[in-house]
């Protein structure tokens, strides 16, 4: 049933109840109207019939027939259309239309009341009456009947339920054409709505401001709807993009390690009295290749989980507190390693925690694996500090080493996946990793000199966050970490700031 119908009949359906309730009301006040008319008439109408029927019981107190009889008839005059009794001390006398003698009357009144009898009904007034002399003293009641009023009153709700019976047609008309007249810019909206296919089209609901709140409201949601869709599935696809990254770079990556593993095996498996020396080279080699194995599956699980995450895991973080953390685990791991923290407490930043420990871990482990000076101890310095440029905060990340640094055509292509050298132990995702997350969290990724040019010095420059103001995070537009650089749309491994 379409908006307009149901506007229709429900204002045809309300309209002649309002109607009847207001002429209910109205019967009732005018009912009240006539009655207080009436009674003053009837007031005025006592004060000179009491005149006659003071003379009437003057009349009778001096026994004088012919002057009773004239007394009489002049107040049956006086009262006209309206019922009279007078009682007194010689008897009573009533004429016209009143209730049954038997019918209980009020004696003293300053207001007329109702009586009934024999299915009619009156209003009464009782006045009572007093001259000069012995015996000039009774009681005069009126009877003004209703039948006036109910006539009147009776007239009033006919033409009530008349209005009420034309008003439920006309109102639900008249309601119609205007609903469906409203209804126009909603039934517009539902066509523009209806030939959206987000599937086959990029077109989205173009909406121009009608003015009525609630179709423009709809409006908003629907576009607010779409856009979220939209959002929704871009980051279906960039799931399944990176799925298909993460199989291609797995079994691309993962077969070399797997076939030197199987080729060991099948030397244990096929000399079962290999030389000890030889077998534990073997053995060797073999813990050698499922370490590396390892490895790159936890840096290929670690670049899914930073391309798909979402805003909602960003939190103020303490970068100074995770820092120390991370050192005292790289300690523990390697407690020949001399590590050195210059940081200042309370430098905060919006990010996401797993991805900025994974990128604390992975700069601190390459700066420790390839910042080692020839036949010395490593010697890694890691430093915090609040910065400012473009007048807003920042917090800069710097990790330093004191190998053979970082030739400057080098310092790009390191970040790409898989690049490593000859003889480094890891899977050539690490800096991978960290170029990553100096994207994800809006971060500048350099790669500089060491103090007094000697080894490298990683810096990422982090905008700042107050702790006590959560911001919004604006995520890269794509993420695709796992596929070949030349497949990336970004170009370059980070969005440059």
């Amino acid at each position: 049933m379409r908006l307009s119908t149901r506007i229709a009949l429900v204002v045809g359906m309300v309209v002649p109840l309002l109607v009847v309730v207001s002429g209910w009301l109205l019967v009732q006040l005018v009912g009240k109207d006539l009655r207080t008319q009436a009674d003053q008439r009837l007031a005025e109408r006592a004060q000179s019939v009491a005149v006659a029927a003071r003379g009437l019981l003057r009349a009778t107190s001096h026994d004088r027939p012919r002057a009773e009889q004239a007394r009489q008839r002049k107040l049956f005059t006086a009262a006209l259309d309206v019922g009279v009794r007078l009682s007194g001390p010689e008897g009573t006398v009533m004429d016209g239309p009143q209730p049954a003698a038997s019918v209980p009357l009020p004696t003293r009144t300053h207001h007329p009341s109702t009586v009934r009898s024999q299915g009619r009904s009156w209003r009464v007034l009782a006045v009572p009456v007093t001259g000069r002399g012995p015996g000039v003293r009774g009681t005069l009641w009126l009877f003004p009947p209703d039948t006036a009023r109910d006539a009147q009153l009776g007239m009033v709700r006919r033409r009530v339920v008349t209005v009420a019976l034309l008003a439920a047609p006309l109102a639900g008309a008249a309601a119609w054409l205007l609903a469906a007249r409203a209804a126009r810019p909603l039934r517009r909206l539902q066509q523009a709505a209806g030939g959206l296919d987000p599937h086959t089209s990029a077109a989205r609901l173009d909406h121009a401001p009608t003015r009525i709140t609630e179709v423009d409201d709809l409006a908003r949601t629907l576009q607010t709807f779409l856009t979220r869709y939209d959002e929704q599935a871009a980051r279906t696809a960039e799931a399944l993009a990176s799925a298909r990254s993460f199989s291609a770079a797995a079994s691309h990556e993962l077969r070399t390690p797997l076939m030197s593993m199987q080729t060991n095996l099948d030397i244990l498996d096929a000399f079962q009295d290999l030389d000890a020396t030889d077998r534990a080279e073997t053995v060797d080699d073999l813990r050698h290749e499922h370490a590396r194995l390892l490895g790159l599956l936890v840096m290929l699980r670690a670049l899914a989980q930073g391309d798909l995450v979402e805003a909602d895991s960003f939190a103020v973080i303490d970068l100074a507190e995770l820092a120390d953390e991370a050192v005292a685990d790289l300690r523990r791991r390697h407690p020949g390693a001399e590590v050195v923290v210059h940081s200042s407490p309370g430098l905060t930043i919006h990010g996401w925690q797993p991805g900025l420990r994974s990128m604390l871990d992975n700069l601190l482990t390459n700066a420790l694996v390839h910042g080692r000076p020839a036949e010395a101890r490593a010697h890694v310095v890691l430093s915090l500090r609040a910065g400012e440029e473009t007048g807003s905060p920042r917090v800069v990340l710097g990790v330093e080493d004191r190998g053979p640094g970082v030739p400057q055509q080098r310092r790009e292509a390191i970040f790409q996946r898989f690049q490593r050298r000859a003889d480094s132990p890891g899977s050539g995702l690490g800096l991978t990793l960290v170029a990553q997350q100096a994207a994800l969290h809006r971060a500048e990724l350099r790669v500089l000199d060491g103090t007094g040019g000697r080894g490298a010095r990683f810096e990422v420059t982090f905008p700042a966050a107050p702790a006590h103001r959560p911001q919004h995070t604006a995520l890269p537009a794509h993420r695709d970490w796992l596929a070949d650089p030349g497949d990336r749309p970004q170009g370059f491994h980070k969005e440059r700031l």
